[in-house]
């Protein structure tokens, strides 16, 4: 049988969940505060902890800071009035479980005890287990570069939980696939999962996509219908550009995540629903609120874990193996099979990528629609592509030590390894400028200045020949 620990300095709060579960079959210990707390937790093993935040002498937040340390595998959930939401999230920024708000329904109470029992059985005891770079790739996801192998971690550690999860990015860097990573990684994983882009449906539409109508409820309503909360129940819904929600939706979403319940247009009665909430935006989400064109207590609700996605020209390592993805995506259409050739591997490093991954999986399509044969050259990929690589004052890094990167570089930081391609590239320029620093700057289309801080010590003193 399950067992929880329940901690409140409120006799009648301790009572009442602990009578609430025993009718459950789930087995509790009561602790008055976090020190009988921590006494509990060295006699024997739990489940789930429930703490309440606001306690003396040791707060709920004490505790699970120091639960963290020493039992670091227990789903931990905060109980916290309205004042102290901040705390509850911050919490679960460090890694709580979920938290509920007083007073809270006994449905949801249950609905997430149940849910962090679950959650110990599946990956408790994983806890101790070395992660592996294997364990950080996901289907669909490529990260070769740090910053994506940093987001798959947190991915990795936040899917198999119920927390509300905002994925920020500029547009096309991927954030409906990592959506689904967290959702094929979770214990919803054989249930719905449904993706609505936000901006595309008409305001005076969005209620009734969302949350569905019953017949007669306005002009045009000839038939029940089904929201898209209705048809993700039990699984997962992807709230992709999520700053399009009207201020007057944003207070009901706010609603439906509190009470995990909600209402047709028209109908009278409300209906229960258990699902996962995954939000996105290609704009910083606080700073929307900061100019009142979002909701702050919705943002706190949305973005209790918060992904952030390199653009792809932060992600130089990931745009080979993403090349090599998308022509595998050809392949499996029945469109062939196609290589990259050195020149055109070489313009795809150079280009600056503003559209991200999408521009890149467009620019393989093209290439491979004009393809006779089965080596994709430069001349196959988009003009503005090539024009652009061509321009492009940035240092180019081959292909061919990009690929080499993984071998020679395998003990490497990236920064480490384009600081070393930086540093060959400049002295490819100072030769042909014939050591002139002034002329060399020009041709980097950088201040003298500058090249003088990124030159060795040694050589970045004047010479005469920079005077000519």
């Amino acid at each position: 049988m399950p067992s929880v620990l329940i901690v409140d300095d409120e006799p009648r709060i301790l009572t009442l969940l602990s009578s609430l579960l025993k009718t459950n079959a789930i087995e509790s210990v009561s602790a008055r505060d976090g020190t009988q707390a921590l006494k509990a937790l060295t006699e024997q093993t739990f489940d789930c902890i429930v703490s309440d935040i606001r306690m003396s002498p040791m707060d709920g937040m004490e505790l699970f800071r120091k639960v963290c340390v020493a039992n670091p595998d227990i789903p931990f959930v905060m109980l916290t009035a309205y004042g102290t939401v901040e705390s509850a999230i911050e919490a679960m920024r460090l890694g709580a479980f979920d938290y509920l708000t007083k007073p809270f329904k006994i449905d949801d109470f249950l609905t997430v005890i149940r849910r962090a029992i679950a959650y110990k059985s599946v990956v408790g005891n994983q806890a101790q287990v070395p992660i592996t770079a294997e364990q950080t790739r996901f289907e669909h996801v490529i990260a070769e570069s740090d910053p994506m192998k940093k987001a798959c971690e947190v991915v990795r550690r936040v899917a198999p939980t119920d927390a509300t999860v905002l994925i920020e990015g500029e547009s096309g860097t991927g954030k409906e696939v990592i959506a689904r990573a967290l959702h094929e990684n979770s214990l919803r994983k054989d249930k719905p999962f449904i993706a609505v882009n936000c901006a595309a449906i008409p305001e005076n539409l969005m209620e009734s996509e969302m949350f569905g109508h019953i017949r007669g409820s306005f002009t045009g309503a000839t038939t029940d219908k089904m929201g898209l909360f209705e048809a993700a129940n039990g699984g997962t819904l992807f709230l992709d550009e999520v700053t399009s929600l009207p201020l007057a939706l944003q207070g009901k979403l706010l609603r439906v995540l509190q009470e995990q319940e909600i209402r047709r247009v028209g109908a009278t009665a409300s209906m229960k629903v258990d699902v996962r909430v995954l939000a996105a935006s290609n704009a910083k989400l606080e700073e929307k609120v900061k100019k009142n064109a979002f909701r702050q207590d919705l943002y706190y609700r949305i973005a209790v874990i918060t992904i952030d996605l390199p653009p792809l020209r932060e992600r130089i390592a990931d745009i080979l193996p993403l090349a090599r993805h998308f022509l595998s995506c050809e392949t499996i259409r029945g469109r062939g099979e196609h290589r990259l050739s050195r020149e055109a591997a070489d313009i795809l490093i150079r280009h600056v990528w503003p559209g991200n991954v999408r521009e890149l999986e467009n620019a393989i399509r093209h290439a491979v629609t004009f393809a006779d044969g089965d080596e994709i050259t430069q001349d196959l990929l988009p003009p503005r592509i090539v024009s652009s690589a061509a321009s492009n004052p940035t240092p180019a890094i081959a292909a061919s030590e990009v690929e080499a990167a993984s071998d020679c570089y395998r003990n490497q930081s990236l920064r480490a390894f384009l600081r070393e391609k930086e540093k060959e590239y400049l002295e490819q320029i100072l030769s042909k400028s014939n050591g002139n620093k002034e002329k060399a700057a020009k041709a980097l289309k950088i201040s003298l200045a500058t090249l003088y801080r990124k030159l060795p010590e040694g050589e970045a003193s004047p010479s005469v020949d920079d005077q000519e």
